[in-house]
């Protein structure tokens, strides 16, 4: 069995975390600043999240809370990358960025401090209140 599954870039590779489950790891330094990776993402109504909550996605979409969306509820959204299997971590050691294109929204996860080799890329997780109370989140 392949211990690490690389990406075409190279630069991240995932790999089983106990107690998490697959997380993204670093297989270059990054720098403060550093985009590690950008992906596009799919918009959906808290219809649709109705029905996404009682399947396994419920644990990898995203709530947006940036200053640019100030809808109530906040946005959700899919994103369609590593990026979503990123865990979270109370000292994160990178941040999701949000942008808007013509061709819809997308996700960017920049380093907020340098990232070694090997260590586990994570950001925090917004939206923590929204999860089951049997999900627990661990450093």
């Amino acid at each position: 069995m392949v211990d690490k599954i690389f990406d075409r870039s190279n630069v991240v590779y995932v790999k089983n975390v106990p107690g998490k489950g697959r997380g993204l790891f670093a297989n270059i330094s990054f720098k403060l600043g550093d985009l590690i990776e950008r992906a596009p993402t799919w918009e959906f109504d808290i219809e649709d999240g109705r029905f996404i909550d009682n399947t396994g996605l419920l644990e990898y979409y995203f709530a947006r809370l940036d200053k640019g969306v100030t809808s109530n509820p906040p946005a959700w959204y899919i994103v369609f990358g590593l990026i979503s299997i990123v865990n979270h971590s109370f000292n994160p050691n990178a941040k999701i960025i949000w942008t808007d294109e013509d061709s819809g929204a997308w996700a960017s996860i920049v380093a907020i401090r340098d990232i070694n080799v090997e260590e586990e890329i994570t950001h925090r997780y917004t939206d923590i209140s929204g999860y089951p109370s049997n999900i627990n989140f661990i450093e």
